[in-house]
C-alpha cells in the first residue's frame, strides 16, 4: 500500500517532527521565514518546503508585509487530531485516577506503619 502524501491532511502533515516545531513556534505568534530558519537551525529551503506542506493543509497562513512574508498558525485543521486524541484522554485519566488511589493507599499504609 502506498504511503499517503504528507499534504492530504493535518495528521500526515504533523507526522514530521520539524513541521511540529514550526507549528509550535507559530503558536507563539506570526513570524517571517528568516526567524524560523534561525530558530530551527535549518537551511531556508528546508523551512520553506515544510511551510509549503503546512500551507497546503491550511495549518499555516501567509501574508505579505512589504518585502516580507509573515507566517501564522491556523489551528482549525488540528481539530480532527484533537477530537481523535480526546477519545483516549478518558482512558489516560482513568489510569491516572487509579494511580492516585494506589498512591494514596500506600501513603496511608506508610503513615499507619509509623505508629
Amino acid at each position: 500500500m502506498a504511503r499517503a502524501a504528507t499534504t492530504t491532511d493535518a495528521f500526515n502533515a504533523v507526522a514530521e517532527p520539524r513541521r511540529r516545531q514550526i507549528l509550535d513556534l507559530l503558536a507563539q505568534g506570526e513570524r517571517p521565514v528568516n526567524d524560523l530558519v534561525a530558530m530551527l537551525g535549518l537551511a531556508q529551503p528546508q523551512v520553506s518546503k515544510h511551510l509549503r506542506v503546512l500551507r497546503e493543509v491550511d495549518l499555516v497562513r501567509v501574508r505579505d508585509e512589504g518585502r516580507q512574508r509573515l507566517y501564522r498558525l491556523n489551528a482549525e485543521p488540528l481539530r480532527p487530531i484533537h477530537d481523535w486524541l480526546s477519545k483516549y484522554e478518558q482512558a489516560w485519566n482513568e489510569r491516572f485516577d487509579l494511580m492516585d488511589t494506589i498512591l494514596a493507599e500506600l501513603n496511608e499504609e506508610d503513615s499507619h506503619g509509623d505508629d
